[in-house]
């Protein structure tokens, strides 16, 4: 019985297996690509000067980019992320709200209450289009400074007590 029901299955599946696809036919992923270079600012390239032969590279000597920029500045003593938390005296409102530094469209801001409140730790996106976003626990207005981030103002990085 079963056999019988499996010739018939393979006797219909094979003109679907004998259709071939035509020489003609090239896929979408095999076409050749055109990059143009108009419109396109040149950027800087962040690099060291890698490790010397027969070494292992060491972090410092293999970062690049943002990592390398921050590791610059730790070695001049500055800071190149504000890592500093903010501090809230009041609660900011429509009127007054509280200024989050970024020099980026938008910043995650965690809320744990404005003073005298607390509540659990809230997640805001705080963006620079939307001019002021509010926490949905408390109603604190955060706002992103109009400044943006200035890498040649770093601060300075707090002193460690031994």
């Amino acid at each position: 019985m079963f056999s019988a029901a499996r010739r018939n299955l393979i006797s219909r599946a094979a003109p679907a297996a004998r259709l071939s696809i035509s020489r003609t036919f090239r896929p979408f992923t095999a076409a050749a690509v055109r990059l143009s270079d108009s419109g396109h600012e040149e950027t800087e390239i962040i690099q060291g000067p890698g490790p010397k032969p027969g070494r292992v590279p060491t972090n410092f000597e293999l970062a690049t980019g943002d990592e390398r920029k921050e590791y610059l500045a730790t070695l001049e003593g500055k800071q190149y992320y504000d890592m500093d938390p903010l501090y809230l005296d009041k609660k900011g409102t429509r009127e007054d709200p509280t200024i989050v530094p970024s020099g980026a469209d938008w910043r995650l801001v965690g809320c744990q209450g404005a003073p005298g409140e607390d509540h659990e730790l809230l997640w805001i996106r705080v963006e620079r289009s939307h001019g002021i976003d509010r926490c949905r626990e408390c109603g604190n207005a955060f706002k992103l400074s109009d400044t943006g981030f200035d890498p040649n103002n770093l601060t300075p990085l707090p002193k460690e007590e031994h």
